[in-house]
């Protein structure tokens, strides 16, 4: 059974603690992120790594080429998102692979969240940083994602 199915099967229960009292046991680093699907127009609530800066949240969608979700983000769009026991809602928006933006969550990611480098498959040196095969690398399999959060 893949990683992928696995999580997808935990999906439900992991949302269904994201949206209870119990929260805290895993709201400081995932989030239940609301989507409308572009072409179906249904609603899916998605758990989701989260980094947040102020009123942006970042998400960097790991194995992106399977999952459908973040394709919504192309052009800006509306999303509902729970943070640690309370909803918002933001714009979110699909950072280009390639920019200077993504380059920079991938690092600061990296340099934050070591682990992620597996997950992203990558062999990360802080040191040296990301080079630029490892970015062009992590611009065909990872999305990033960014939520401006309304006040």
């Amino acid at each position: 059974m893949s990683v992928d199915s696995v999580m997808s099967r935990l999906n439900p229960l992991v949302a269904g603690v994201l949206r209870s009292p119990v929260h805290f046991l895993l709201s400081p680093g995932l989030a239940l992120l609301t989507v409308t699907g572009r072409h179906s127009g249904e609603r899916y609530a998605i758990p989701v790594g989260y980094q947040r800066d102020g009123d942006v949240v970042i998400v960097m969608v790991s194995e992106a080429r399977k999952k459908q979700w973040w394709r919504n983000f192309y052009e800006p769009a509306p999303v509902g998102i729970r943070l640690r026991g309370r909803d918002h809602r933001g714009k979110a928006e699909l950072v280009p692979p390639g920019s200077d933006e993504f380059a920079a969550h991938a690092t600061a990611t990296l340099d934050r969240l070591p682990g992620m480098a597996r997950v992203f498959h990558v062999d990360y040196d802080r040191s040296s940083g990301l080079r630029t095969d490892q970015l062009d690398f992590l611009g065909e399999e990872i999305a990033v994602v960014r939520i401006a959060l309304e006040p």
